[in-house]
């Protein structure tokens, strides 16, 4: 275990043998650390916090600090970071309250680019990208790859599907269904994201099931409810297309149209 002289790490921490810790960095009591996972200098990573093995911490990251909730009462709350995470400079993560999921947690294999925000109570999946300067407000809920882009803010209680992608400085209040693409403040959706389906390998014909539960979602004059009928009617035998219709239906504050 590599820790550098001038860190502070405490004595009620569990942290796996080759873990690194750099420079004047500060790990706090009920912080456990798996294998291999790097941290660079100048962080801070406040417990209770679990962090699995080979993700990189970098320099002047904040990790487990008290939610920014005035309804917050100092209750036991975990931060949960999974495995093969990198944590770029200036990314804060917050502790949960107990409402909600009563964490703050994320899978695998997620970046989380220079100075994003993750509130208390968000819940994101596996191999997400937050691009510089995301921001997350609490209880935000994120899909598996799903796109993030630089300097966009994603309000409280918002869900983000699967696969999707929000452009840069979009300014995001209500949910973002699978596959879609939604940029502007406030966003609205311009499509699939038909680059991220291709670099994820689906295929032609899903893609064009995909296609078509779009047009009849966001193109045609029907209400929801009705358009949500229409596509399990037109199109059966796909998952993707069965997810997409029910994320919207699930919806209570309304997706982006």
């Amino acid at each position: 275990m590599g820790i550098h002289p001038t860190a502070i790490v405490s004595s009620e921490t569990m942290i796996a043998e080759d873990v690194e810790i750099g420079p004047y960095s500060i790990i706090g009591p009920d912080v456990e650390i798996g294998e291999g996972t790097v941290i660079g200098p100048h962080a801070v990573i406040e417990g209770p916090t679990r962090i699995g093995s080979g993700c990189r911490i970098f320099q002047f990251a904040s990790i487990g600090a008290p939610p920014q909730d005035l309804k917050f009462t100092g209750e036991r709350c975990e931060v949960i970071i999974g495995n093969n995470n990198t944590i770029r400079e200036f990314v804060t993560i917050h502790r949960a309250t107990s409402a909600d999921i009563a964490m703050t947690c994320m899978g695998d294999n997620n970046l989380l680019m220079a100075y994003c925000h993750v509130a208390h109570n968000c819940k994101l999946g596996n191999n997400i990208v937050m691009a510089n300067a995301a921001n997350l407000a609490g209880h935000v809920h994120v899909e598996d790859y799903a796109i993030i882009g630089g300097m966009s803010g994603v309000h409280q209680f918002t869900r983000i599907g699967c696969h999707a992608m929000i452009s840069g400085a979009s300014a995001v209040t209500q949910d973002v269904p699978p596959y879609v693409t939604v940029a502007g403040n406030h966003a609205r959706p311009y499509g699939l994201n038909l680059i991220g389906l291709k670099r994820r390998g689906f295929s032609d014909e899903t893609v064009g099931y995909l296609k078509k539960a779009y047009r009849i979602i966001f193109r045609s004059s029907l209400l929801l409810s009705k358009a949500a009928e229409k596509i399990r009617e037109e199109i059966t035998g796909s998952p993707e297309v069965d997810h997409f219709v029910a994320f919207i239906e699930q919806s209570t504050r309304g997706v982006c149209r």
